[in-house]
């Protein structure tokens, strides 16, 4: 799933592709991916691309008075192409793509009897689970996800970190991929922090020490700064092959950890996992994983 250093670079893409650029065709290949019916998403042919920007998961595409607004969910994707092909795609349960933008191109005035070249990106989401959602509005916060945002996790300071813990009794885990409390973390840059961190997944909150919460504090923002530096520049189809380059425990189930040589472990659940090491995390001691106990009864 795109997290939020994912999301801030194809915000950073769309700023250097397609800001300044006319909204000239929107092919809408699965309907059920919108989610608004006013205003349509014809309104924003002829509108000029102004910027584009995040909140938390969520990717912003600002044209004008209105706003794009994307949320890839698990398996979505935005693709950037400089060559559209110009024939609307044909909707099939098959067909990854969701919905295609196009928009004016820079050579579109230059030379008026060619034919035009049909840039801009497609929003693609693979598997049969669908998740991806657009939303087209005059204001962010009039969509109910964005609406509930916790802070995003890059503005919070030391003490904001501590006072969403305070009282908190769900694991760590829970807390830090729980949108209404901190925006833009996700499985899989959880994993990363409570690694760093030296944090058990199943710690409580409350019964962190203060050494523990600097600790956590430090690799939130470590981690998190530097994938979005990894990132940011990189074009949207190596994304995902940058983002899994960075990763030292998540994805690397069986593998040693690149900290202390120890096997990096795996609990799952019905439709996801995360990965942990034992001996930077747990003080050697395995995790419960309820789908082995099950397989061993």
């Amino acid at each position: 799933m795109p997290e939020l250093p994912e999301v801030e670079a194809l915000a950073h893409h769309l700023r250097e592709h397609a800001v300044g650029r006319a909204v000239t065709r929107i092919d809408v290949v699965s309907l059920s991916v919108l989610k608004t019916v006013t205003p349509a998403y014809t309104e924003l042919r002829g509108r000029e691309v102004t910027g584009a920007g995040r909140h938390g998961k969520h990717l912003d595409v600002e044209c004008g008075d209105l706003h794009l607004i994307v949320h890839l969910a698990r398996a979505g994707w935005l693709r950037w192409s400089d060559d559209l092909p110009a024939k609307p795609p044909a909707p099939g349960r098959k067909n990854p793509l969701a919905l295609r933008t196009h928009l004016s191109a820079d050579d579109a005035a230059a030379d008026p009897g060619s034919a035009p070249r049909h840039v801009g990106f497609d929003l693609t989401e693979a598997g049969t689970k669908k998740g991806l959602a657009v939303w087209i509005v005059t204001d962010p916060a009039e969509v109910p996800s964005i609406a509930a945002l916790g802070p995003d996790a890059l503005d919070l300071d030391r003490d904001r970190l501590e006072a969403l813990l305070t009282g908190e009794t769900r694991r760590i885990k829970t807390v830090l991929t729980d949108q209404k409390t901190v925006a833009g973390i996700g499985n899989a840059y959880s994993d990363e922090i409570l690694h760093t961190a030296r944090v058990s997944p199943y710690a409580t909150p409350a019964r962190l020490t203060s050494e523990d919460l600097d600790a956590l504090f430090d690799a939130l923002h470590g981690v998190l700064t530097a994938a979005v530096e990894r990132s940011v520049g990189q074009d949207a189809a190596r994304l995902k092959g940058e983002k899994r380059s960075g990763l030292r425990v998540h994805g690397r189930t069986g593998l040693p950890c690149p900290v202390c040589g120890d096997t990096v472990r795996e609990v799952s659940f019905a439709d996801k996992a995360f990965q942990y090491c034992a001996t930077c995390q747990t003080g050697g001691k395995p995790l419960a994983d309820r789908r082995l106990s099950r397989l061993v009864k």
